[in-house]
């Protein structure tokens, strides 16, 4: 099974579906983590208001976010090797990862053309990419 991390922008809760003006994606994306999360697959989600140490532990995550500020965020890491940022991938995006479909070209149309892992374990030597 495979492990799936989502570090999240800070948000007043922990799925972002509270408060006055939810973002339309974070339903879809929490019923989409539950749905991998019940086929057996491992979910972590952080929130960086709630869960900053997370943020700083992750080595990859606060270069990350160092370098390019918190609109990096969200960031999603699939057994170690970021696969999308800026954006909540779709339930079948997650799949394909799942299932070891994740290649640069896949990677790159699920983050809109956002940078993916120019820095990291994506350097295609780790097999994960």
């Amino acid at each position: 099974m495979k492990t799936i991390q989502i570090y999240d922008r800070p948000m007043c809760c922990s799925t972002g579906i509270c408060g006055p003006s939810v973002d339309p994606a974070l339903p879809r994306f929490a019923a989409d983590l539950d749905a991998i999360k019940n086929v057996g697959h491992n979910i972590e989600r952080y929130n960086l208001s709630q869960q900053p140490q997370a943020f700083i532990e992750n080595k990859e995550i606060h270069a990350l976010i160092s370098g390019k500020g918190t609109d990096v965020l969200p960031v999603v890491v699939v057994d170690g090797c970021v696969v999308s940022k800026g954006i909540y991938p779709s339930l079948e995006m997650l799949q394909m990862w799942i299932a070891g479909g994740v290649t640069p070209a896949t990677a790159a149309v699920a983050t809109m053309s956002l940078p993916i892992a120019d820095q990291g374990c994506c350097s295609g030597a780790t097999g994960c990419c």
